[in-house]
């Protein structure tokens, strides 16, 4: 069969199978040309999804009638000047977008530079048309007008496999909010069906407007429970806001990560999340936060993916340390806190929910209660008799502003702690707050005196692939500080020394293959980490004041103090959190008394 040059209609076609999988990635090349362009202001506006039509308006410098003719041709670009890869400082650069559409779909460009008049050019399943003259909005307003219709009419096959208009306009809501959390200082507005479902005013790109911005997007309970993260080193700087273990989800739809104001989705930098918050969160459990990592372009390469959603970092293990240890530091600082939707839940499981209105409750008369005589002592019978689950202290404290969590005022079913604050009441489970405070307290002393090892009588040798045995032996340093002392032992094998005491008897072979699994995608060891952190959680546990202990006021309040004085204790080892804070506000307006 003979080798034949592929026409460049085909040879775009091919491209957009990879540049445009969707309306919501046409919608993410113009969006991000815009900001490329300068633009200070971007309005899209989407039709069925996207299938009928995209519109990407912005007010960014513009093209003259030249450069529309080449925007539209294969690998043409303004971004890559001298043809380094190395310092891409642009949103785009590959010249593939603007054709790729055209390729599959009905685009037009209107134009307009301060140079010149606008100018259209057109772009029918690859055939073009213009430079042409074209009106466009004020006399002197520049800025570029992008319309997409009829998105892949040009290859059916593709409209087989979109998906219903609802669920790519939830892919097009998710491309334009990452872009617009990334770029706090550029006015957005997203338009689906003619309904504006997304309209962000430009904000102070600063800390205070960058999680203004976040609030709009991610809700408001996340900035009241996010924390700030800010760390730099070596010239990598992380900055941000973490949502408070408490605060989490069943999944990682919440978590945002940019990487010099890039949207991406890195496997190195979801690993670091996990990894900083394993402490905190159960398995099927994770965080919300947006995270922003800036670097100088030549420290990382986002040529990976024709998507430009994946980076490689020239120093990995850097910018993993950097995060994980900034987001542990941001987390420490929050202290005990939990989150505000742990009161606001069980206020919400208090109230009633039923359909119908309630009738006014009139009391009876006192002599229902058997009391007729106003000058008599009276005794309500709910409380008449020792209840055996409830115990009441004498206060021997006096509730301060120093003291966040209160003063002890009661046990309930041996179990949980009613404290009194200055302007409310908590409610503590002693068993989940002891275990966290136990597992802090291992984790101090396991950082001070390192992780016990114990030598093996008989060193154990473990047949593994010679790449995982490279990943093992690169690591040896890091996995001796945790307490596992491996070596090589030829190209397809490592001989394990020493083990970490606390561990005991384990499968050191479904070990070694963990670690490489793990080094291999995160580039840490969190396999071991886990462990070790899951025994001293359950030794925590099994040490820990039980459920159903007996406390005195003093035990109670010394509980207290020691939690306002521990990182973290405001959730147990599992993300659930050990105490509920209910403002007195909250509690009257449940009696109808505000």
């Amino acid at each position: 069969m003979r080798i034949r040059r592929l026409s460049e209609g085909m040879v775009n076609r091919i491209a957009a199978g990879e540049v445009v999988e969707r309306p919501a990635s046409a919608v993410k090349e113009l969006v991000e040309n815009a900001l490329d362009a300068g633009a200070a202001r971007i309005d899209i506006a989407v039709s069925n999804g996207g299938g009928d039509l995209i519109l990407v308006e912005d007010d960014g410098e513009g093209m003259e009638a030249d450069d529309l003719v080449l925007a539209v041709e294969r690998h043409a670009t303004s971004k890559l000047g001298d043809d380094d890869l190395s310092h891409i400082r642009t949103m785009g650069f590959r010249g593939e977008a603007l054709p790729s559409i055209g390729a599959v779909g009905r685009l037009s460009i209107v134009s307009r530079s301060q140079k010149s008049e606008a100018h259209e050019v057109r772009v029918d399943g690859g055939r073009m048309r213009g430079p042409m003259p074209a009106g466009f909005r004020a006399k002197g307003q520049h800025g570029t007008r992008v319309e997409v219709r009829e998105l892949f009419f040009a290859t059916p096959a593709r409209l087989k496999f979109l998906k219903s208009a609802r669920s790519e306009d939830l892919a097009t809501q998710d491309v334009v909010k990452r872009l617009a959390m990334a770029r706090a200082d550029v006015a957005f507005s997203l338009t689906l069906d003619g309904k504006r479902v997304l309209d962000l005013p430009a904000e102070a790109d600063l800390f205070a407007g960058r999680l203004k911005r976040l609030s709009r997007i991610m809700g408001r309970e996340f900035s009241d429970n996010a924390v700030p993260v800010e760390t730099a080193r070596e010239g990598v700087r992380v900055f941000g806001y973490a949502g408070v273990p408490t605060y989490n989800r069943a999944n990682a739809q919440m978590q945002f990560l940019f990487v010099n104001g890039r949207p991406v989705r890195d496997k190195l930098l979801v690993g670091a999340v996990r990894g900083a918050y394993a402490d905190f969160l159960a398995r099927d459990r994770h965080p919300a936060l947006a995270l922003f990592l800036e670097c100088d372009p030549a420290f990382v390469d986002v040529n990976v993916h024709p998507a430009k959603t994946e980076v490689r970092f020239r120093d990995a293990g850097l910018v993993r340390g950097l995060i994980v240890s900034s987001l542990k530091h941001a987390l420490a600082e929050a202290g005990h806190k939990a989150s505000t939707t742990v009161a606001g839940d069980a206020l919400a499981a208090l109230r009633p929910h039923s359909g119908y209105a309630e009738p006014e409750f009139r009391p009876p008369p006192m002599r229902a209660y058997g009391f007729d005589d106003p000058g008599r002592d009276f005794q309500s019978p709910l409380f008449v008799g020792d209840a055996p689950s409830a115990r009441v202290e004498t206060p021997s404290e006096t509730p301060a502003a120093g003291n966040p969590l209160g003063a002890a005022r009661a046990q309930l079913h041996e179990t949980y702690i009613v404290a009194q604050t200055a302007d409310g009441i908590v409610i503590v489970d002693q068993h989940a707050a002891h275990e966290r405070l136990t597992y802090e307290r291992m984790k101090r002393a396991i950082d001070e005196g390192g992780i016990a090892r114990q030598s093996l009588l008989v060193p154990e040798v473990v047949d593994l692939d010679p790449a995982e045995v490279d990943r093992l032996v690169s690591r040896a340093v890091e996995l001796a500080e945790l307490g596992l002392v491996v070596e090589a032992f030829g190209a397809d094998a490592v001989v394990v020394r020493e083990v970490p005491a606390m561990l005991g008897r384990m499968d050191l072979k479904g070990l070694m293959r963990d670690l490489a699994d793990d080094i291999a995608e995160t580039g840490s060891a969190l396999s071991l980490k886990e462990r070790l952190e899951e025994v001293a959680g359950t030794l925590a546990c099994h040490t820990s004041v039980r459920a159903g202990r007996r406390l005195t006021a003093d035990e109670m309040n010394a509980l207290l103090r020691e939690m306002e004085a521990t990182p973290h204790s405001g959730q147990c080892n599992h993300g659930r959190p050990t105490y509920v804070e209910l403002k007195l506000n909250d509690i009257e307006k449940l009696f109808g008394r505000r």
